[in-house]
């Protein structure tokens, strides 16, 4: 039990990936280390939502090391949230996840709820609410593939102080999209971005990979917008929209993020200025 909370085997079930995903997550924690330092004096009420939450930890298929997951990260920072509201499908990942948690001193504030994120954001938004004037909260939203639907999306934004950190899964989109774009039925990826729109933007500039995900991204920020979050952007265009490599360099993902508050989209640009080294980024 000693080694729940601590970036080592201890004998419970872990996540497959990729190198790569350390940097995803050092994206998250200068997020959170930022956000609760600057805001824990100014909210009595701040929770991390994480609704793709997996077992905790991470075991990286290239060196089998195992890696600290979001959940356990955002429950292991220097400052903690006053609640963490945890989901994710797999029974498996759930039971792992509240045997680590309990190591914590904070378990009091955990809420797990196995099931589909999709499914389950309605009875999370609920808790939420109860304390929604007073309370500031922080979504991270990392689907290992397509499970995160828009209409997850639009209920958290329901919430009157939510920031929202998401997957966009460029690399799966490029695969996916090829596939759906002429379907007649309802495809994953019309449930991603909410709508078809996605389907005459691909048409129009396929072939054009940079081109037509800016333009995805762009739709996708616009229906952000019609959800009360602003469209902040910096002269470099992508600059506050990370993209994950994998081992080849391939485009792997972005981290899409959405702020109600001028506040928070600052500091979103101040952590993406710098990459996982400390260094600038070139975009």
């Amino acid at each position: 039990m000693q080694n729940y909370l601590k970036p080592e085997d201890d004998l419970l079930t872990t996540r497959s990936a990729g190198e790569w995903a350390a940097i995803k997550l050092d994206y998250l924690v200068r997020y959170i280390n930022v956000f609760e330092t600057a805001m824990r004096g100014k909210w009595s009420i701040r929770n991390y939502i994480d609704l793709m939450a997996g077992p905790g930890k991470n075991r990286i298929r290239e060196t089998d090391a195992v890696l600290l997951g979001s959940p356990l990260l955002a429950l292991t920072t220097k400052y903690a949230f006053t609640g963490y509201f945890f989901a994710d499908l797999s029974d498996e990942n759930t039971t792992a996840l509240d045997k680590r948690c309990s190591a914590s001193p904070f378990y009091d504030r955990v809420h797990i709820h196995p099931g589909d994120c999709n499914e389950i954001v309605r009875e999370i938004v609920v808790q939420l609410k109860r304390d929604d004037r007073n309370s500031l909260n922080l979504a991270f939203l990392d689907p290992e593939g397509f499970e995160l639907e828009w209409q997850t999306i639009a209920q958290l934004a329901t919430i009157r102080r939510i920031d929202l950190i998401i997957n966009y899964p460029q690399g799966g989109l490029n695969r996916q999209m090829a596939l759906s774009f002429q379907s007649n039925e309802e495809t994953i990826v019309d449930r991603f971005f909410g709508d078809t729109e996605w389907r005459k933007i691909f048409a129009k500039h396929h072939g054009k990979e940079n081109f037509v995900h800016r333009q995805l991204m762009d739709h996708y920020k616009q229906k952000l917008q019609r959800l009360g979050y602003p469209d902040v952007r910096r002269d470099d265009e992508t600059g506050d929209e990370p993209l994950i490599r994998n081992s080849k360099n391939a485009p792997l993902y972005r981290l899409l993020f959405a702020s109600k508050s001028k506040l928070g989209n600052d500091f979103w640009q101040k952590i993406t200025r710098r990459d996982v080294s400390g260094q600038t980024r070139l975009f």
